[in-house]
């Protein structure tokens, strides 16, 4: 059983979520949609099982995109301070990710993998002893 609490929230304070469950994937991704998003080379994640397991105080803004895969993703972010929180995603309605940097502590982020590494740049290196997909993991 996991005993170790996730919590945090964005830049403002207004929104805020906590998951007692651990997650079942950490990674760094880099698709299209994870490097304009984030102004940088990728994202990193860590994504919860259940939904329901993670409470979310706070009101969110949310958009919604095809990501790489063709599946709907839907970001959502603090409409106060722009700060990306969290996503879900229509394929897998159950999931929900957090962006590892909205964590209060990021020093729990472990990522176990990088996605989209076929999107990557030479100047974005994720560390090379990560297991490395070429897109996203699947099944």
């Amino acid at each position: 059983m996991n005993t170790k609490i996730y919590q945090g929230g964005c830049a403002c304070g207004a929104i805020r979520y906590k998951a007692a469950a651990a997650p079942i994937f950490q990674n760094h991704c880099q698709c299209i949609d994870c490097q304009k998003r984030s102004g940088t080379g990728h994202g990193s994640y860590l994504t919860f099982p259940q939904r329901a397991d993670v409470t979310i105080d706070g009101e969110a803004a949310q958009w919604s995109v095809a990501a790489d895969s063709g599946n709907e993703k839907t970001h959502a972010f603090c409409p106060t301070c722009g700060t990306p929180v969290y996503l879900t995603f229509a394929a897998m309605p159950d999931l929900v990710a957090v962006h590892a940097s909205s964590l209060d502590d990021p020093a729990q982020f472990e990522p176990q993998a990088l996605t989209y590494g076929i999107r990557g740049h030479r100047w974005d290196r994720i560390d090379p002893e990560l297991q490395a997909f070429e897109r996203m993991v699947s099944g």
